[in-house]
């Protein structure tokens, strides 16, 4: 008895890649497809434009780098300032904190002259009785 033959494959070609995205999504308008990146890899810089708000960035890149590249370190760079100026702000409260606090003893006192706690909630007695 013989095997049943099996039904011939064309072979495929290699996969093609798909190429990396160069438009993406402003952090600060969050506008979708409003960010465009260009690379220049003669003179080694990222430009990345926003369409939509205007924000500019540019960046040095090597013969590797992609649009892709540019994009995330706008990011990193955006997320760094974020996080210096959020410290920025700490580091001015906790100067105002000491000028705060009768402010905050103010609103306590404020709070306590309910002598029940509950406000200005009137009870209604007629439905329990």
């Amino acid at each position: 008895m013989g095997k049943r033959k099996k039904a011939t494959r064309k072979p495929t070609g290699p996969r093609r890649n798909e190429p990396l995205p160069s438009v993406f999504t402003c952090l600060f308008c969050n506008h979708e497809k409003a960010v465009s990146v260009k690379v220049d890899k003669k003179a080694g810089v990222g430009s990345l434009d926003c369409k939509i708000c205007g924000q500019h960035f540019q960046c040095g890149i090597n013969y590797l780098s992609a649009p892709v590249d540019v994009y995330a370190e706008w990011v990193d760079a955006a997320d760094a300032v974020a996080q210096e100026n959020s410290e920025k702000a700490k580091a001015a409260g906790a100067g105002g904190r000491s000028s705060n606090s009768g402010g905050r003893a103010a609103r306590r006192v404020e709070a306590d002259d309910d002598e029940d706690g509950y406000g200005d909630v009137i009870p209604d007695d007629d439905d329990y009785e």
